[in-house]
């Protein structure tokens, strides 16, 4: 992909993220009032398992859904950049992870909603993926996103109450799993042109 093409691929997904998260929220809020969160994730139940694919467009509020927006734009450009096939790989693993991990080993009786644990899980990709393609370029970044956002590690150890750790720590082993088994973003070799005789 060109540097053009990487661009408007990861502006795609970002403004697709945002718009989405956005959307949903709003519609929930103004037709539904809020009802909508009943698509979350309910641990063990297994009319709950629909969550594990909406519980990351829901969110209980305002100041909710604008906790996730920035760093899952900022991310989901990132991977957005690398390609689509990229994006969606990473997006499939770490939703199905963080999904099952809140409907497996969140208290039963409650909801789970929010895109957090896609942030997470993003996160924890583009942290480690430069270790497992070897890229100098995603090690970097890595190391750059690692330490700007280093306070997000609270997040995945349980005692907030109200927040879904599970979500946060299982997404980001989702993410981790991504780095290690995706090769669409693995640095293609360079073409070498025949010597002309």
């Amino acid at each position: 992909m060109s540097a053009g093409s990487r661009l408007a691929s990861g502006m795609t997904f970002a403004v697709g993220y945002v718009v989405v998260i956005w959307g949903v929220h709003i519609v929930n809020d103004l037709i539904f009032g809020g009802s909508l969160v009943a698509f979350g994730v309910h641990p063990r139940d297994i009319s709950g398992l629909w969550g594990v694919l909406t519980a990351p467009m829901l969110h209980g509020s305002y100041a909710h859904v604008m906790s996730n927006t920035v760093p899952g734009a900022i991310f989901s450009f990132l991977i957005g950049a690398t390609g689509p096939r990229t994006w969606w790989e990473v997006t499939g693993i770490v939703t199905i992870s963080a999904g099952l991990g809140m409907w497996f080993f969140g208290g039963v009786g409650t909801t789970h909603v929010g895109a957090s644990g896609l942030v997470y899980g993003w996160l924890s990709y583009l942290v480690v993926r430069g270790l497992f393609n070897r890229s100098l370029r995603q090690i970097l970044l890595g190391v750059v996103l690692g330490s700007a956002y280093s306070y997000l590690i609270w997040g995945v150890l349980p005692g907030t109450e109200g927040v879904s750790w599970q979500g946060h720590f299982f997404g980001a082993l989702g993410g981790i799993l991504a780095a290690m088994v995706i090769t669409s973003d693995d640095p293609q070799p360079k073409q070498v042109e025949p010597a002309s005789v």
